[in-house]
């Protein structure tokens, strides 16, 4: 029965009358044989028409004076080749969230009077499948002609995605391949973006992905991950690789539990292949799949997105143009408030710190650059190949040292001289250039402790001083005496800051922390100084009492041993309280022998590291 409707592209277009809408689909199911035959059609009924798709990634988008009369293309989305034929009047851009975008349609805000929807071939029931699910039910049920568009080469996709041949006046044949994406080469910088950005990234979380360099890196820096979630916009090739590794079993999503949900999706001739009636993956419409109430259902939402400037207050500027693939103000905003409404949810923004033609992307303020998404009250964690600076619940103050630690190591003496003009920090706050260059990235660790208890170790960063300072006023008074020799009761910024201000050389200080519901917790710290001309370094550790007796010492030491042994110093010593107990048993516990003497209720230990 369905075969009777099958008829050419140029009798679809007869059926059109002048200012009629025509909505598209977008990506895979962007029906391309009949686009290119309402570019190349001169029948006369076609002027004046109204193309409308959600995003426009390939050929309906024209930016030629020869289409003007013909139609004009309305899109939701900015990004991509969008953007220049937006910037130069050639494309409408309707500023929406994209879950609102059926609404839209259904109110008749947005007028459709024609779908093209491209469709597998049916089966012997005459039911065939979308693409995805994103907003084409939701188009054909508004539109007074649909036509489906029959694509050999297209998967039959699972979820809310099967459609009767009775939903269609008329079918074309596709002539075209499917609008196809190549994946984006591996660069270095964006591996290294993406191991920071795994190492914020629980086991157990529900991610959101995206397309370009970054994700493509993060399908390699996840795939050690367990049990992670996908509830993401769409579904792209980095994915389905996340997805063979076995990292993600979307286990314990609070919604689609089991399945990766998406709405649409962008790939190669592999993805879709692999799609192909692959029950692993849930398309559902995009007003389900962008909700934010629906996304925050997901525990431990991280939303992830890649952003093109950020400055020292935690503002961000995204990407326009092919630089801006995917992350538009409405998409980000609905990831963005879904991960909040998320237990446990977070938000990551990653970048390069500098751009292609070696500017800064961490700057002290965005007031020239367009695209902004400012909601710094709720920031939590942005990104460089540099490291992570944790932005939640940080002062001003706090999050401009924190900034100024991930970008480009030659870029932080001026932004740390801006901030003081600005008097975003303190006049007196201490800066060693060179800390940048020498800042020991290899040190970074993590270690499972006894209850499960993971803690993350690095090098100590000026950032850290107010950390610091709560760390030093949780001890009792014994365990300051036993740190410092002294009963001291106050540390001031003036202390604290020269502290935590260290060379990694002369100087190394390790901290162990702990996330405490998307903070950064420090609960510990060891370090050793040594001074000029001797081949010895004095060593210190301090641990936050709920957490003594747990091994943190002693990991700590072992992380010293290391970082000491590689800058050639000849060994340890220290000097510990006689009743320090347990300071002495870690000190018991070096992989080398060690030397005690007892004088005047103070141990002097020595631990030469070239000793047997």
């Amino acid at each position: 029965m369905w075969k009777q409707k099958i008829v050419s592209p140029g009798e679809v277009l007869a059926k059109i009358d002048p200012g009629m809408s025509i909505f598209l689909g977008t990506g895979m199911a962007e029906p391309r044989t009949l686009v290119r035959h309402l570019m190349e059609s001169n029948q006369a009924n076609l002027q004046d028409l109204e193309l409308i798709q959600l995003v426009s990634l390939g050929d309906a988008v024209a930016i030629d004076e020869r289409y003007a009369r013909k139609f004009r293309l309305k899109t939701f989305f900015s990004g991509w080749l969008a953007s220049d034929a937006i910037s130069q009047g050639w494309v409408d851009l309707i500023p929406s969230r994209f879950s609102r975008v059926a609404w839209l349609f259904k109110t008749g805000a947005i007028h459709i009077d024609v779908a093209f929807i491209q469709v597998t071939p049916p089966d012997e029931n005459g039911y065939a499948y979308l693409v995805g699910a994103s907003v084409e039910r939701q188009a054909m049920e508004m539109a007074k002609i649909v036509v489906g568009e029959i694509n050999f080469q297209i998967p039959r996709t699972m979820g809310d995605t099967l459609v009767s041949m009775d939903d269609f006046h008329y079918l074309v044949k596709a002539t075209e391949p499917p609008y196809y994406v190549e994946r984006w080469p591996l660069q270095e910088i964006y591996l290294k973006i993406a191991v920071n950005v795994a190492s914020v990234i629980q086991d157990g979380s529900c991610i959101s992905y995206g397309i370009g360099p970054l994700f493509e890196a993060l399908a390699k820096t996840l795939a050690i991950k367990k049990n992670l979630g996908v509830h993401s916009p769409f579904f792209t090739d980095a994915l389905m690789e996340l997805v063979k590794s076995g990292a993600i079993t979307n286990r314990y999503k609070g919604v689609f539990r089991g399945k990766t949900c998406a709405s649409y999706v962008i790939g190669t001739k592999e993805l879709m292949a692999w799609l192909d009636l692959n029950a692993l993956v849930e398309f559902q419409p995009q007003d389900i799949v962008m909700d934010p109430r629906t996304i925050g259902l997901n525990d431990n939402m991280v939303a992830i997105f890649p952003a093109r400037k950020v400055d020292l207050t935690g503002d961000i500027a995204l990407h326009t143009g092919k630089g801006n693939v995917t992350a538009g103000p409405g998409n980000v905003q609905e990831l963005f408030w879904g991960a909040a409404l998320s237990k446990n949810g977070r938000t990551i923004f990653s970048l390069p710190s500098r751009n292609r033609k070696g500017k800064p992307n961490i700057l002290l303020s965005l007031d020239k650059y367009p695209f902004q998404f400012t909601n710094r009250e709720s920031m939590d964690v942005v990104v460089t190949e540099y490291g992570v600076a944790y932005l939640m619940g940080k002062t001003l103050r706090e999050r401009a040292q924190a900034l100024i630690e991930i970008a480009h190591p030659d870029d932080r003496t001026d932004l740390v001289r801006q901030a003081k003009e600005a008097k975003m920090i303190y006049a007196d706050q201490i800066y060693f250039a060179e800390s940048g260059h020498l800042y020991p990235d290899k040190i970074a660790c993590s270690h499972r402790f006894k209850d499960s208890l993971t803690i993350r170790f690095r090098a100590i960063k000026p950032s850290d001083e107010e950390e610091m300072r709560r760390l030093f006023y949780r001890f009792s008074d014994q365990s300051v005496y036993y740190r410092y020799f002294s009963p001291i009761k106050t540390m001031p910024h003036k202390k604290m800051q020269e502290y935590v201000n260290v060379d990694y050389r002369f100087t190394m200080s390790v901290v162990a922390i702990i996330d405490e519901s998307g903070v950064e917790k420090i609960i510990g710290e060891g370090r050793y100084v040594r001074s000029q001309g001797d081949p010895f370094a004095d060593t210190a550790f301090i641990v936050d009492e709920h957490y003594q007796g747990m091994g943190i010492s002693t990991y700590l030491f072992n992380l010293l041993i290391r970082a000491a042994r590689e800058e050639g110093m000849a060994g340890f010593k220290a000097d510990v309280l006689e009743n320090n107990r347990a300071m002495l048993k870690v000190y018991e516990k070096a992989p080398f022998p060690v030397e005690t003497v007892l004088s005047g209720g103070v141990y002097k230990i020595t631990i030469p590291f070239n000793t047997p």
